[in-house]
């Protein structure tokens, strides 16, 4: 399975062999969707708190006999019915994790990957490289590819890059050990380097 290879100006320079383990393999979207859950629940913090009406100030005791007076029976101020109670059922700081084993994470990208290359959403550049952060050049390039809603995928952290994309709101840009299942899902197209491909075949073959 081969594929082009790009250069910044949108030519065609060359062809690259990508592996078909990962790029042409059946995708499995209940995996995919399993991902994205457990990476959606993994990004919450869990810190919300709220008081009870056993944690809010004020007096226990009952404000006034139960029966005869022609008001509604209550016990005690901190109820959550009245103002300055506390808080019926109130959330606390919990733990969202959620636990993916290796082989269904590995599936999940790998399932990505080969649904994307089968739609023509992955294009392969030769090299992406600035002498200082532009990110009007930036701009240009992902117009000679065509891209809209572009993922950047890069193999070793350039600063020049990183921040020539990152004032871009249609663009975002990761290396191949931050890159997840939500991110590539969340993009119409992804501009891979020939480095990053050769260290995502090394990884996923």
């Amino acid at each position: 399975m081969k594929a082009d290879v790009l250069n910044r100006e949108g030519a065609v320079v060359g062809s690259v062999e990508l592996n078909e383990d990962i790029f042409a393999i059946e995708p499995k979207p209940y995996v995919v969707h399993q991902a994205v859950v457990a990476y959606l629940a993994n990004q919450r913090q869990g810190t919300q708190s709220a008081k009870t009406k056993a944690e809010v100030s004020g007096s226990g005791k009952k404000p006034w006999r139960q029966k005869g007076t022609g008001r509604a029976r209550v016990g005690t101020k901190r109820n959550p019915v009245w103002y300055h109670g506390g808080v019926a059922f109130a959330p606390k700081p919990r733990d969202y994790d959620q636990k993916l084993n290796k082989k269904m994470r590995r599936l999940a990208m790998k399932s990505v990957f080969s649904s994307k290359a089968s739609e023509g959403e992955i294009k392969f550049i030769d090299a992406l490289t600035f002498e200082a952060p532009k990110t009007k050049e930036m701009v240009q390039v992902l117009s000679n590819l065509n891209c809209k809603k572009t993922l950047v995928v890069i193999a070793e952290n350039d600063a020049n890059v990183v921040k020539s994309v990152r004032n871009i709101p249609t663009a975002n840009c990761t290396l191949v050990n931050t890159l997840n299942v939500y991110d590539m899902l969340n993009c119409d197209d992804m501009i891979i380097t020939t480095a990053a491909l050769e260290k995502i075949q090394e990884v996923y073959a």
